[in-house]
């Protein structure tokens, strides 16, 4: 049987299973706490591997509510953060050899930064959070930690107004909190400072390029079926022959969507990621092209509209991945992009019927 215990917040008498991260319980002011270790598991480090390299991280959880990292007190620090549980692990791991409290907020498993976007990590939801675990029971020092990435989606002075908190931006990066922490909560312009480095933009690019090549095989048997298709059925030679250099090109809008154009961000011109995307997506068809020299018009035609928006597209989802970019300026860029894509797809798809009656003689 599964250890049971009570729930971080009296009054609530919630059963809840000891989640695998928690070691323990701890008591606090308000009752039984889960107490969590700051060194990560080889599971918590698999799952944030996970997480680097797949979609897994689309539901990768914690419980929101209240945890203690050591043997914190009424005058610990309180860390708050997302309850996406890569950034709740590498919070806790941060703060190796303290004692502190971490508020986890309810974002619906997405990082601080999307979440204070979105308005999941917000004001509304700190402050319910904080009533939830009768946090004013707890600290005597009525100040609480933020990350600077959420200081987007909270205001502080709503948050003291209804809960007497003082909120206490900390550093961008959680590898800097013990630092902040001793300095008396002051931060270095180091600990201000958001870099986007060529290595930063790297490690993100598995995360966009393994989702788009799990997509790649219902685009390739699109292709292949389309060229295969004659009216005497569907013919593996012409499938082939016709849909092989469309396979490329496929796999080229990926990779210079979401490789390319991440590493080479601040040399491409053009201020929008779309547009960035198309400008490689350009050049990489454009290579490829002499890899495939001879093409129908018409299919010049396709090839020149449909993959260098395919990788525009794709290098678009980057916009998620850097705090570079606002939602309001995201918001305006999607507005503007994806009539242009719906439009080029249905050109393309219309170019192509006008290809396969040709092809077939009927006009």
């Amino acid at each position: 049987m599964p250890e049971i215990k009570l729930t971080i917040a009296p009054g609530t008498f919630k059963a809840l299973e000891k989640p695998p991260y928690a070691a323990g319980t701890v008591q606090s002011a308000t009752g039984k706490v889960w107490q969590v270790p700051a060194e990560l598991t080889t599971a918590d480090k698999f799952g944030i591997f996970r997480c680097r390299t797949s979609s897994f991280r689309d539901n990768y959880k914690v419980e929101p509510g209240l945890y203690a990292i050591g043997q914190p007190g009424g005058a610990s620090d309180i860390i708050v953060t997302a309850n996406y549980k890569y950034s709740f692990d590498v919070v806790r791991h941060a703060l190796k050899g303290m004692s502190a409290w971490i508020l986890v907020l309810d974002t619906k498993g997405i990082n601080v930064w999307c979440a204070a976007g979105k308005g999941t990590f917000g004001t509304a939801e700190l402050i319910k959070r904080m009533s939830l675990v009768h946090l004013e029971k707890l600290s005597e020092r009525k100040t609480i930690i933020l990350p600077q990435l959420g200081a987007v989606g909270v205001s502080a002075h709503e948050v003291r107004k209804a809960t007497g908190f003082r909120v206490v931006y900390g550093p961008v990066h959680a590898k800097d909190l013990k630092a902040f922490i001793s300095a008396g909560y002051k931060a270095t312009k180091e600990m201000r400072t958001m870099e986007f480095t060529i290595t930063n933009r790297m490690a993100l690019v598995p995360m966009e390029v393994i989702p788009m090549l799990k997509k790649y095989p219902f685009f390739a048997l699109i292709a292949l079926l389309a060229f295969g298709l004659e009216p005497s059925g569907i013919l593996f030679k012409s499938a082939l022959g016709g849909g092989l250099p469309f396979l490329a090109f496929g796999l080229g809008s990926i990779f210079t969507g979401a490789a390319l154009t991440p590493a080479l961000l601040p040399f491409i011109p053009a201020r929008s990621f779309a547009a960035k995307g198309w400008i490689m997506g350009v050049v990489g068809t454009g290579l490829l092209m002499s890899v495939f020299p001879h093409f129908n018009p018409i299919l010049l035609g396709i090839t020149l509209l449909f993959f260098p928006m395919a990788s525009s597209y794709i290098a678009l989802q980057f916009t998620g991945s850097t705090t570079f970019t606002g939602m309001s300026g995201v918001n305006k860029e999607l507005k503007t992009s994806i009539p242009i894509y719906l439009v080029s797809v249905a050109v393309s798809v219309l170019l192509l019927i006008v290809y396969k009656i040709i092809e077939w003689r009927i006009l």
